[in-house]
């Protein structure tokens, strides 16, 4: 038994030892530990980012419903417009301006202010509508621009409307009633 505690005494570690085959161990594994320290540093240092790649401004097109092509002094045309981006994101705005080079006459958003020349006005909703009021009778051309907050893009379509008196026909056929021959009334 004498021998198992003998055992036990020189397994005792000292200071000494325990530093000896505590650098013994490092300079055995010194390369695989070094390789491990490395590959931590590379991976922390190269994943590590403050960027996120958000995307803001997302392309759009506006759909215009179709409208009157004619118009008459004193005649409101309305024009129905809705925005389509390919993405959404929600602090993205959209404004809206014209430039009037024929004709005369006011643009106005439906529940909103009169738009003035050229000076851009906010759009609250992605669909919207416009009423157009004629002040002459010649040919009206103004063009419409929306754009976003983020500078993509532009949308830009140009509206022409002819001026017409109000004694012009459509162009349609006139229908001329057929003599119906004599009628003769129901007595009772």
């Amino acid at each position: 038994m004498t021998t198992i505690f003998n055992k036990i005494g020189a397994m005792r570690l000292t200071p000494r030892r325990f530093y000896l085959d505590a650098s013994k161990a490092l300079r055995d594994n010194f390369g695989f530990m070094a390789l491990v320290a490395a590959i931590l540093t590379a991976v922390c240092f190269s994943s590590c980012s403050d960027d996120l790649d958000v995307q803001q401004s997302y392309p759009f097109t506006v759909e215009v419903m179709p409208y009157a092509e004619k118009i008459v002094k004193g005649q409101t045309v309305e024009l129905r417009f809705e925005i389509r981006p390919e993405g959404n994101y929600t602090n993205t705005l959209y404004t809206i301006r014209y430039f009037q080079y024929d004709g005369e006459g006011t643009l106005k958003l439906v529940d909103g202010p009169v738009l003035v020349n050229n000076d851009r006005v906010l759009l609250e909703s992605k669909t919207f509508r416009l009423n157009y009021t004629a002040k002459s009778s010649d040919a009206h051309k103004f063009l419409v621009v929306v754009e976003d907050n983020f500078g993509s893009t532009p949308w830009e379509q140009t509206f022409e409307f002819n001026g017409k008196s109000e004694s012009d026909d459509d162009g349609g056929v006139t229908i001329q009633p057929i003599n119906p021959g004599t009628l003769t009334p129901i007595v009772r």
